[in-house]
């Protein structure tokens, strides 16, 4: 019996794949949510070592075949000596040793894109390796909403019943009882717009619009078609919740408008999104005169910039942000109290975080890399000190509201990703990112290596990225060029819904100039400015 042919298999695979998602959603929406959500998160926060230990002991110690059982055993740490140093020493300080034992784990040997070495041993793994076996889900979420390789984080009922209680307590710490709630956000394969979108009601509240980018018909037409299908199945089960409204390309105009006329009828507005969608709203109210003064901005995707902010705060709104990766869920959430910087508390109920001190490849400077390790049973993952390649600074939270009077009494701001783009809040990894630059475009439309850099830099109301061409290339139209980028971006994972999101806001151009280099000369085929402090020059 001859196989299937490939388009078969993925067509069944999406199958598969979106009635898991159906099943899940019907199993989320009939579970009742927990009566006492500060009681729920309280009790983690008083266990959270409990947690820690009871999980690592089943998940990692009692299964030789996970990869981190086998450094633990190179580290010459017994559970018995795990156990023991976190009632000494505490949680974070433990940890801490165990990263300078080789108990670690680096964003690329988590996708599998690097081999993990330690004491000279190569320990076998897969990114599947890392899922808890303990609780299985079945609402998949992928990083940027891609559904080609990469990592699945299949979401349990009971990890989405928690997150609710956590969503409550934020409800509750930004007064949003009453408020005109709307979603800018993608639409399927991303998850993110359409899960808040259906769990709304079940809080007692309804998000009144969802706006999205949605694309051309010939790319996004089966996807615009799933998610009316979610939503309405959802609804079926009393969701309420409301179909896409897509937005005309690069005009977010429609989000500022229908923020003015809501407010003018008495309305407090409140919206999550991404970063430069945000900014890109409150761009259009400052340049059509729209009246959106006191809305509320919940975003997150990139960082947060003091650029960026002004934009947005020059609106008349207020702006928070909140800190959240595919892989391991939210990280924290900015206080009603936080009113400066890219800052959040931690949820040290689900997350423990602490920082190395080491060099980011992508931009040639130091950096406090953050390491994650889950707490909760349920969480999808099961990492111990995870490198996400994102970079900030932990210290003491000293602000008086809800967050730290439950036990979030820790802070990490300056949140920056030094390994991989997150602009509009797509986030592609680094490495894919330059085997693009390094192999496939000088193949595709010549020149040699060093002649492609693809630049991250803050623009004047989005992060923009610029495809950099040295003449030496020989390329005549930078039109055809960005259009064979965009094609191969395409094919990288969580590329399309990257490239959808791109092109819509005008967010990549192509110039043909040299690239840029680094202060110490290097010249990086990935070139990350961030907020444009850096100092650069052309080679």
């Amino acid at each position: 019996m001859s196989a299937l042919p490939s388009h078969l298999i993925a067509m069944l695979d999406e199958a598969i794949y979106y009635s898991r998602m159906a099943l899940g959603i019907y199993k989320f929406l009939r579970t009742k949510p927990h009566p006492d959500p500060e009681a729920v998160i309280r009790h983690q926060l008083e266990n959270r070592e409990a947690n820690f230990l009871n999980t690592t002991r089943q998940v990692i110690f009692s299964n030789p075949r996970n990869p981190y059982h086998e450094m633990f055993r190179l580290a010459g740490c017994t559970f018995e000596d795990l156990e023991q140093g976190v009632a000494k020493d505490g949680l974070e300080a433990t940890l801490a040793v165990l990263h300078r034992q080789g108990v670690y784990l680096t964003h690329d040997e988590f996708k599998g894109k690097a081999a993990i070495v330690r004491s000279g041993r190569h320990i076998p793994a897969r990114t599947s390796d890392f899922r808890n076996p303990l609780y299985t889900g079945l609402i998949d979420s992928s990083s940027s909403g891609s559904r080609g390789k990469g990592t699945r984080t299949p979401k349990s009922t009971e990890y989405q019943l928690y997150r609710e209680a956590r969503d409550q307590l934020r409800d509750q710490e930004f007064g949003l009882a009453g408020c005109a709630r709307i979603e800018v956000k993608p639409i399927l394969p991303s998850i993110t717009g359409l899960r808040p979108c259906l769990q709304a009601y079940r809080q007692g509240h309804k998000v009144e619009r969802w706006f999205a980018v949605g694309g051309g018909l010939r790319d996004s037409a089966h996807y615009r078609w799933l998610t009316l299908g979610m939503v309405r199945f959802g609804n079926l089960l009393g969701a309420k919740a409301p179909c896409p409204t897509y937005l005309p390309p690069n005009d977010f105009a429609p989000v500022a408008n229908w923020l003015a006329r809501r407010r003018a009828e008495g309305a407090a507005c409140a919206v999550w999104g991404f970063i430069s969608p945000a900014v890109r709203i409150a761009a259009a109210a400052l340049d059509h005169g729209l009246d959106i003064r006191d809305t509320l901005f919940l975003v997150a995707g990139e960082a947060l910039t003091d650029a960026k902010r002004s934009v947005i705060e020059r609106a008349g709104v207020e702006v928070y942000p909140w800190y959240a990766m595919t892989e391991i869920g939210a990280v924290g959430h900015a206080c009603r109290q936080m009113k400066t910087g890219n800052c959040v508390h931690v949820f040290r109920d689900r997350l423990a975080v602490i920082s190395h001190r080491r060099r980011a490849p992508l931009t040639d400077v130091e950096v406090d890399a953050l390491l994650f390790t889950t707490l909760l049973p349920f969480a999808p993952h099961v990492l111990i000190n995870a490198e996400m390649d994102d970079s900030g600074i932990i210290e003491p939270a000293r602000c008086d509201c809800l967050f730290s009077r439950i036990g979030f009494t820790e802070q990490v701001r300056d949140i920056n990703s030094f390994g991989k783009l997150t602009g509009q809040g797509m986030t592609l990894v680094g490495t894919d990112i330059v085997r693009l630059l390094e192999e496939v475009l000088p193949a595709r439309l010549g020149g040699a290596l060093g002649d492609y850099q693809l630049v991250e830099r803050e623009g004047g109301a989005q992060t923009q990225l610029t495809l950099r061409i040295s003449p030496r290339a020989g390329i005549a139209s930078p039109e055809k060029a960005k259009e064979c980028f965009l094609k191969e971006i395409r094919r990288l994972y969580g590329g399309t819904l990257a490239a959808r999101i791109w092109s819509h806001a005008e967010g990549i151009d192509v110039v043909i100039a040299e690239p840029l280099s680094t202060m110490t000369g290097k010249v990086l085929p990935l070139h990350l400015l961030g907020s444009g402090v850096e100092r650069t020059h052309a080679t």
